[in-house]
């Protein structure tokens, strides 16, 4: 079975944590490490003459750091590759920079640079190489421009837009927020899976590049309409009926719910109880469940359910188990998703 097994390369610049790397992926039956490059150089030489199926690489080394390496790669030889990121604001901030690139997926070392501990990310480490396989090279390309300059009816309508993302997220995101106008009449809650650090990462970032306004939700925040709220890792996001506002709470008490903290069912439960007809669900690209008992309970009020087709998602995960539990009201690429945002709205 040797030729079955999962090819893997390992970039990292710290000799200790190549080894520990190496040594992981060996352990396993299904996966061996065909070379290992000490720099992003290096490393692009190496994807081109080896042709792994999976790279791992580290966010920040010297000549060439991950982010060049990962363009590199992508423009001469697409491949699936996993960001190995420390648990800094800069390696978060690089990190969604290399989402946004290609990579699909990344791990966080518990602490620091070179980390003693990493051995604890084993699992999570291998279980990311076995499902980034399950994506095609071709998936990992389909990148698009947004469309821009959207016009909305302003009927300022008790409307509200939940989206939910997992793996292949924040580059789904790059195509719905930024093109939604300014005045767009509903507030939108955002809830992809990540851990503590990186959410608020991501949310200054489509601040950054979006008309709405975006920012990592904090426990009391009013919903207003052209804000997106994005889920703080760690944390179930929830919404309770105020004074006649929309207030977002924050719960970490309640255990995870298919494995993640955000999930997209808590946030969806709670909504759809108090905006009933009046809630638009949007389920992003994403391994797993997570979000499909949430458009049940939306169709159950009559509200909307917008999934995310196979062509533009990383991982046609979430947004298959809605459609094929029937609840998708629309199946759209995520270019396409805004326009429709505005037309629902």
């Amino acid at each position: 079975m040797e030729n079955e097994k999962i090819k893997v390369m390992v970039v990292d610049d710290s000799p200790f944590m190549r080894m520990i790397l190496k040594d992981i992926i060996d352990q396993q039956p299904d996966m061996k490490v065909i070379a290992v490059a000490k720099d992003g150089m290096e490393a692009v030489e190496l994807a081109l003459k080896h042709r792994p199926d999976v790279i791992t690489m580290d966010v920040e080394m010297p000549k060439l750091n991950g982010i060049e390496a990962v363009k590199e790669i992508m423009k001469r030889a697409p491949t699936r590759i996993i960001m190995v990121s420390s648990l800094t604001e800069e390696g978060a901030e690089i990190t969604l920079l290399a989402l946004e690139l290609g990579a699909v997926d990344f791990v966080t070392k518990p602490s620091g640079s070179v980390s003693m501990d990493f051995r604890k990310m084993a699992p999570e480490l291998v279980q990311k190489i076995r499902d980034a396989m399950k994506i095609g090279v071709n998936q990992l390309l389909s990148r698009r421009k947004p469309v821009s300059g959207l016009k909305v009816r302003t009927i300022v309508s008790g409307k509200i837009v939940v989206i939910g993302s997992s793996t292949g997220g924040p580059r789904s995101l790059d195509l719905v927020i930024p093109p939604l106008p300014k005045d767009f009449p509903a507030p939108i809650l955002i809830v992809q899976h990540m851990p503590p650090g990186f959410t608020k990462s991501l949310a200054q970032r489509l601040d950054r590049i979006s008309n709405i306004s975006v920012k990592e939700a904090e426990e009391g925040d009013e919903l207003k309409p052209g804000w997106a709220y994005v889920a703080p890792g760690d944390f179930h996001m929830g919404v309770k009926y105020q004074d006649r506002k929309g207030i977002i709470y924050l719960d970490k008490k309640t255990e995870k719910i298919n494995n993640v903290r955000p999930s997209v069912d808590y946030t969806l439960d709670k909504v759809a109880e108090i905006y009933k007809e009046n809630t638009i669900a949007v389920i992003l690209t994403g391994m797993g469940k997570d979000g499909t008992k949430g458009a049940f309970k939306v169709k159950f009020f009559k509200g909307i359910v917008i999934a995310e087709s196979p062509e533009t998602c990383v991982v046609y995960g979430m947004p298959k188990a809605v459609v094929e539990e029937g609840y998708a009201d629309f199946v759209l690429p995520a270019d396409k998703i805004p326009e429709k945002l505005a037309e629902l709205v």
